[in-house]
């Protein structure tokens, strides 16, 4: 699956849009984690964000799983 271009990616982010959950995973460039989108922790930094289209995409990209949102466990 392609990703949607990064600025709607981004504003899915900034609102925590349940219709991306599944779709679309965060990873913070600062921090080394990833999340989903509807995440409750603070949204990241336009430029520290990174987009992945599954949860293993993420983790290959060395990113480690939010203990927030469990984004290993989100919906596919």
């Amino acid at each position: 699956m392609e990703l949607p271009d990064r600025e709607v990616c981004y504003r899915a982010l900034q609102s925590r849009d349940p219709r991306f959950d599944g779709l679309l995973f965060v990873g913070v460039t600062s921090t080394g984690i990833y999340c989903r989108p509807v995440c409750p922790a603070r949204t990241a930094k336009y430029e520290n964000v990174r987009f992945f289209a599954s949860a293993a995409a993420a983790q290959e990209a060395g990113f480690r799983p939010c203990l927030r949102c469990r984004p290993e466990t989100a919906p596919i």
